[in-house]
């Protein structure tokens, strides 16, 4: 049975029909894409998605000008010789949240892009290297290695840089809960991520298309987001 076959057609009924959906899907980045952006963004876009977590994501995204103006834009290397008194002014900078853990966090991913960026030539060919259909190992990486990459944070910064992804978002589960899943409403143990990333491989094996429009398409269609 062609489980997919059937959640892609609700979602296009809902949608607007096969090209009002395909608007609706996420741009995914080439490995050379990926391997070309800088590490600046790379750490930005982590950034960002650490700071909307828990906040409005559009006050975040009115004030971002003002973190790449107080970050610098980003540069490695100027925040990577930052003092500790000037980290710790940013808690007083009307420019940026002024949440020192998160401050800390872009402090301490400095030095984890720089040191993957370093092992790998670059933060991008280290993403582009790394299998879609092992995003869980990817996102348990992130999490170990980076400062608040956890759940929600790390999906989101695979999504925008263009790699191929899911996002468990409560439409997704919900999907992904009707299919059969045995998983939380919100899957964090290493159980349930294991049975999530089985799931998508499947739906991958079966109709060919890319994990962030499997995840997309799901979203799309359940829950109240109607054309």
């Amino acid at each position: 049975m062609k489980i997919f076959t059937e959640i892609k057609e609700r979602a296009e009924r809902r949608k607007g029909g096969q090209a009002g959906l395909e608007k609706l899907l996420p741009a995914i980045s080439s490995a050379r894409q990926l391997i070309a952006m800088p590490d600046d963004r790379y750490l930005a876009t982590m950034t960002k998605c650490i700071n909307q977590a828990g906040f409005s994501w559009k006050v975040i995204e009115n004030k971002w000008p003002e973190f790449e103006e107080a970050f610098y834009g980003f540069d490695l290397g100027k925040l990577g010789f930052l003092s500790p008194e000037q980290w710790e002014a940013y808690t007083n900078d009307r420019r940026v949240v002024r949440n020192w853990q998160k401050i800390t966090a872009l402090r301490q991913n400095v030095y984890f892009v720089q040191e993957v960026s370093g092992e790998h030539n670059g933060f991008g060919r280290f993403l582009a290297a790394w299998p879609a259909t092992d995003q869980v190992g990817l996102m348990a990486y992130l999490h170990k290695h980076g400062s608040r990459l956890g759940g929600a944070s790390a999906q989101w910064f695979l999504r925008r840089v263009g790699k191929d992804s899911f996002v468990l978002s409560s439409d997704v589960v919900t999907v992904l809960k009707s299919v059969g899943l045995d998983i939380a409403e919100k899957p964090t143990s290493k159980r349930d991520l294991k049975k999530v990333q089985e799931q998508f491989n499947a739906w991958h094996k079966e109709t060919g298309l890319p994990i962030s429009h499997l995840s997309r398409i799901a979203a799309c269609s359940v829950g109240e987001n109607y054309v």
